[in-house]
């Protein structure tokens, strides 16, 4: 028993004690020091950096829409935005609590010049009341520069 101690404390922690008879699957093992690693192959694909702008979603282009009054409804939310253009798709959040809304909604068009025709003339608009806000849900953004 001593000399089977003696030589697990002499092994590295980072490689898995051998189990004979048992196949080591998946990732969380060190595989044989022949294998080649997927960084030894070869450079990887690069995503080359675009200027800062709205990006699409899978199936269209999402503006965001915020400080909605909590008495708002997806009807009228959609009667007001739907002057744009055709709307996909909306989703106005409710809180579960009061059953109002929580203050912001989704509003998916098909084209990008229709959400960008929402987005500068509704800027600033009253809905109930309330100046409301709009924007690209989904932006790219520019490369982040951290100084030391």
């Amino acid at each position: 028993m001593e000399a089977d101690e003696a030589s697990e404390a002499s092994r590295p922690v980072s490689e898995p004690p051998p189990r004979r008879g048992w196949k080591l699957k998946g990732r969380g093992h060190r595989g044989t020091r022949s294998e080649e690693s997927e960084v030894s192959r070869g450079p990887f694909e690069s995503v080359e950096e675009e200027q800062s702008g709205p990006l699409k979603s899978v199936e269209g282009w999402i503006v965001f829409v915020t400080n909605v009054h909590e008495e708002a409804q997806e009807d009228d939310i959609l009667d007001k935005f739907g002057e744009f253009g055709q709307v996909k798709n909306i989703h106005v959040n409710l809180d579960r609590r009061t059953g109002f809304v929580k203050g912001y909604a989704l509003i998916e068009y098909a084209e990008r010049s229709e959400a960008e025709a929402a987005i500068d003339e509704m800027r600033g608009q009253d809905l109930f009341g309330q100046p409301v806000a709009v924007d690209w849900a989904f932006r790219k953004s520019p490369s982040f520069v951290f100084f030391a």
